[in-house]
């Protein structure tokens, strides 16, 4: 079925909410100048930062967010809801205010940190934090992809594994996270993106070292104010970066519906 044609319009404004930005900043860049621009030691070292920080927040997010995704989906008990909600708070968290909270909790003197301070580990600062940080603001999207991938999938699949006598492991392996595979991979490519333009919690409990803290949306806001090309440069690399990512994954999991 069609949708209403004066649907267009509202849309349009939509697209270009998002791509006239883009364009503006796209024409800054000159074009000369880019290998320039990008291959200074410290562009470098910010771009494979954020890169190895991200990889790793998503692993941390796919490993952590996998279970919680999947009782939330398929568990019931009491304060399931709050439960669901604290995690989601993130998502709507100014970046700082989580940076705040990171490092009150794993600080030198935090809740958690002085206790692993006198272990002899120190968090705050360092690269650990980097991706402690990007793992906060990127757990979510992986956790609500594929929650919702797993309630869409119903229970039809599984009651019939379970009456062929497979056991919940071999359910959950050979069932439901197949079928779910691209809310899955969703899920981990928009946590990716999410850390990788992360900037706010980052400075604030990771703090700005180059080649230990310094990400790349930090080295653009540092180079904002100093070389102003090279800012714009590194934030169309950071641009394309996450273009190619989400559109590459999103044209492989995504398909449109069959013209009726």
């Amino acid at each position: 079925m069609r949708p209403p044609a004066w649907l267009w319009l509202p849309a349009s404004g939509a697209v270009l909410l998002v791509v006239v930005p883009l364009l503006g900043l796209v024409a800054e860049v000159e074009p000369d100048r880019l290998p320039e621009l990008l291959t200074t030691q410290a562009s470098i070292d910010a771009l494979l930062l954020s890169l190895r920080t991200a990889s790793a927040a998503t692993v941390v997010s796919l490993l952590l967010g996998t279970p919680l995704a999947l009782l939330l989906a398929r568990g019931r008990w009491p304060g399931q809801s709050l439960l669901r909600a604290l995690v989601l708070v993130p998502l709507v968290l100014p970046p700082v205010v989580g940076g705040l909270a990171l490092l009150f909790t794993f600080g030198r003197r935090g809740l958690i940190g002085q206790h692993l301070e006198a272990a002899g580990l120190s968090i705050s600062f360092s690269t650990t934090a980097v991706v402690l940080a990007q793992s906060f603001v990127a757990l979510p999207f992986l956790v609500l992809s594929l929650e919702g991938a797993v309630r869409g999938l119903g229970r039809r699949h599984e009651e019939v594994a379970a009456t062929l006598g497979a056991g919940p492991w071999r359910r959950l392996t050979h069932v439901t996270l197949p079928l779910v595979a691209p809310g899955l991979v969703s899920g981990c490519v928009l946590a990716f993106a999410r850390a990788l333009g992360e900037f706010g919690a980052t400075l604030t409990f990771a703090g700005s070292a180059q080649g230990r803290t310094r990400t790349l949306p930090l080295e653009i806001y540092l180079q904002r104010e100093s070389d102003p090309d090279a800012a714009v440069a590194l934030a169309l690399v950071l641009v394309v970066l996450a273009t190619v990512i989400v559109g590459t994954v999103y044209a492989r999991t995504v398909r449109p519906e069959p013209a009726a």
